[in-house]
């Protein structure tokens, strides 16, 4: 996530931390190369000006060039200022009085608006509500098809129709009462451009559902464009927030920082990946520790929660403490990781390692590593799972085959097992700093 931003500003914190205490002309070299850093990865330029100045005053104001720990007061400066920019607090979604709640999502095509309504019902489903999707997109081929076929994956009514929008409106509230539905979500059709006839479609489709927020899919590819799209949309029809899509793409991040800023509108949720469950509520002080490499430990926290029981928590810990973790929890340990999310991701929210993340090689480890892993593990017996130290030359040969891997690979495997087995029971020996205690907690 913003990697190119994250990496510029890692390496020119490394540079200032070098020269021990912080100079005026060390300052101001550090405050040039961040502006070039945020200018390059899109940001709105009004917003760097604003952005250096206040970081340099704040510094200056602390005493920064007296201090032995000038640079970290630096990074601090810098950290505080990206929260500021990005809105201080978390902002959550508002709920209707009385249910249903009604969410009516809008954007431009190809902003991922269809399969963000989905990951905002699995969402809202987390939450203890009981959601329902509407299409609402009469100008797409198709569209209202992958709405249901989203629907029927997550198991997710879904409410469609070719009616007016006051006629689907009377639709949808009537099916959303039958279902016992506690939030309506409308996916509107996606437009290249917003004219006055655009903006008039979409504001006789807010007249009709009403919805206590209107959520605009802004596309974090498109940069410093997709700040002026908000503007215009917000202007046209008025919008209560924004939901960037495509964050874990190789985006320049501008829109991200500058959106805010420009429109006094909050980012409500970021979509991390493809999957339906990648979507992140936006919480401006985590987001800007990431970038700043800092990790964000509460989301890894929060991912592990919602992927490992208590009850697998609790198994672990006593195969930990015994010492038999086999091949079957390594298993179970991968098929855990898979539902965390991206490798990439997961690194970046642990402290220290988010800046060597370029030097561990992670896009390697995809969805097809992880599926060959349970490949080889599958084909083994239950007695070579549970005893791995069993697997000589023509096991490995027979697992190989029935695997589709190389017995090389399935060498690796195990190599794999016994390191992370090692690593395990040193995170166990050392209770207090264990993510197992963390997410009890």
């Amino acid at each position: 996530m913003l990697d190119a931003l994250s990496e510029k500003l890692q390496g020119v914190f490394r540079k200032l931390g070098s020269h021990g205490t912080v100079r005026e002309e060390d300052l101001d070299e550090a405050m040039r190369e961040v502006r070039i850093a945020l200018l390059e990865a899109d940001v709105n330029f009004k917003v760097v000006r604003e952005f250096i100045a206040n970081v340099r005053e704040r510094a200056l104001g602390a005493d920064v060039l007296k201090s032995l720990t000038g640079a970290q007061q630096v990074v601090g400066a810098v950290n505080d200022e990206l929260v500021r920019i990005l809105g201080e607090n978390q902002t959550e979604l508002t709920t209707a009085p009385k249910p249903p709640t009604t969410f009516m999502l809008v954007g431009l095509k190809g902003s991922g608006k269809t399969t963000t309504a989905a990951k905002l019902a699995l969402h809202l489903r987390k939450q203890g509500l009981k959601p329902m999707l509407v299409a609402a997109d009469r100008r797409r081929v198709a569209g209202s098809e992958q709405l249901q076929a989203l629907g029927r994956q997550l198991s997710i009514p879904v409410c469609a129709g070719d009616e007016e929008p006051g006629e689907l409106a009377k639709l949808a509230q009537a099916e959303a009462q039958r279902v016992g539905a506690s939030a309506i979500i409308v996916d509107t059709a996606g437009h290249t451009n917003i004219d006055a006839e655009v903006a008039t479609e979409l504001s006789l489709l807010r007249d009709a559902f009403q919805p206590t927020e209107t959520l605009l899919v802004v596309d974090a590819m498109t940069g410093q464009d997709a700040v002026n799209i908000a503007k215009e949309i917000d202007e046209s029809l008025g919008v209560t927030g924004f939901i960037m899509t495509k964050m874990d793409g190789d985006a320049r991040g501008g829109a991200a920082l500058s959106i805010r800023a420009v429109t006094g509108l909050p980012i409500k949720f970021i979509g991390v990946g493809e999957k339906v469950e990648a979507l992140e509520p936006f919480i401006p002080d985590r987001f800007a520790s990431r970038i700043l490499g800092m990790g964000d430990i509460l989301t890894l926290v929060e991912k592990a929660e919602e992927s490992i029981g208590e009850e697998d928590v609790e198994r672990l810990e006593r195969k930990l403490r015994t010492q038999t973790l086999d091949l079957e929890d390594f298993m179970i340990q991968i098929q855990q990781l898979k539902r965390m999310g991206p490798m990439s991701q997961l690194v970046e929210m642990i402290p220290g390692l988010a800046s060597v993340k370029s030097q561990l090689n992670l896009d390697n480890v995809d969805d097809n590593f992880w599926t060959k892993a349970e490949a080889v593990v599958f084909s083994m017996t239950p007695d070579e799972r549970r005893h791995p130290e069993i697997i000589n030359g023509s096991r490995r040969k027979r697992i190989a085959s029935g695997s589709g891997a190389t017995p090389q690979e399935v060498n690796r495997l195990l190599n794999q097992w016994k390191e992370a087995k090692k690593m395990a029971q040193a995170v166990a020996a050392g209770r207090g700093s264990s993510l197992l205690n963390l997410i009890k907690r």
